[in-house]
């Protein structure tokens, strides 16, 4: 265990924002051992600072999962189980799993973070979500320390939300994750341009290498590295609307794009922005991508108000052209 004082807490976007208490773990039992330290404390964890937006140091102790490794944990005729250290860099494990001949996974190539964000955030990508695959989340409780296990069911995943992040926010630090891997691959290719980019393959040759390694083209080509221009990725959440407004709005937007979802339509944030005029356009040190509208990006020295004097005028503006409420998807600080 490492712990440290007014350390500089990582993120993604390179804002400068320092924890009054930093502890990097690297077991259960370290985690277990300390938590009677912190009563009362203010308590943030983190991953790896790819989702975070930080308007003000935290004055209080910020927690990261040190706790690493991958096995396989059960096997059947169509499946595999796999535990995952919480503290596991995501695309390492998605690496992982297609060197092992287990595929579902490689549609979320790329995405920034760690194995225990996945479980909180629901990431999801190209038609796939990490609730497709998680089979259940391994946790202690921040509050009193016990050890707990969580179904997917447990967790009432929804887009880009679960428990974790509504009734739990702060109660657990999640320290495995169980995933459900398949032996026989399924192509997802519906979403996105990934059909597109595999369109000069035979049906033969569309393995689970091929569909990361086209997933990993798309977004090398529309978002910006987080080393080069401080990002968090998607910063916005697609919304959802009901069918009646989405057709109201296909009539003066004929070439709306849009996607069937469970209780509605759901609409790319990032082509709302850009009808807005946003895409490429900066408001002091932040700006809109100026390749993809749905990423916020920092131009240098942008400071955490910066980024949300920003997210607060694009919202202002998608809702004021089409009706439409737009939310963030990074947690701010």
């Amino acid at each position: 265990m490492k712990r440290y004082e007014w350390h500089p807490v990582h993120n993604t976007f390179g804002i400068e924002a320092k924890a009054r208490v930093y502890v990097d773990y690297e077991s259960v039992e370290e985690l277990q051992s300390l938590l009677p330290q912190l009563a009362g404390e203010r308590i943030l964890h983190v991953g790896g600072g790819s989702n975070l937006l930080f308007t003000n140091d935290f004055d209080g102790v910020v927690l990261h999962s040190g706790i690493r490794g991958m096995e396989v944990v059960a096997e059947e005729a169509e499946s595999v189980l796999v535990r995952v250290g919480a503290g596991e860099v995501w695309d390492d494990f998605v690496a992982y799993c297609l060197t092992q001949g287990w595929s579902g996974v490689e549609n979320l190539s790329l995405i920034p973070g760690e194995v225990g964000a996945s479980a909180v955030q629901n990431i999801g990508a190209y038609g796939v979500e990490a609730k497709d695959v998680i089979e259940r989340v391994e946790a202690v409780s921040l509050l009193d320390g016990s050890r707990r296990t969580f179904t997917n069911a447990d967790c009432q995943y929804g887009y880009r939300q679960s428990k974790f992040k509504r009734e739990w926010r702060g109660q657990f630090a999640i320290t495995h994750v169980v995933y459900r891997l398949s032996r026989q691959f399924v192509p997802q290719l519906d979403y996105g341009n990934i059909r597109t980019q595999l369109s000069t393959l035979r049906d033969d040759e569309v393995t689970p290498q091929a569909v990361r390694d086209a997933v990993i083209s798309i977004r090398q080509a529309k978002l910006p590295d987080p080393l080069v221009q401080g990002n968090a990725g998607s910063f916005f959440m697609n919304p959802v609307v009901p069918r009646e407004q989405f057709e109201q709005l296909q009539k003066d937007y004929p070439q709306i794009p849009h996607y069937n979802a469970p209780n509605g339509v759901k609409i790319p944030a990032g082509w709302l922005i850009e009808q807005c005029g946003w895409k490429g356009k900066a408001l002091g040190k932040a700006a809109v991508h100026d390749r993809q509208a749905l990423v916020l990006v920092n131009r240098g020295g942008a400071t955490g108000a910066d980024v949300l004097a920003l997210s607060d005028t694009v919202c202002h503006d998608v809702k004021a052209r089409f009706g439409i409420d737009i939310h963030p998807e990074v947690n701010v600080i």
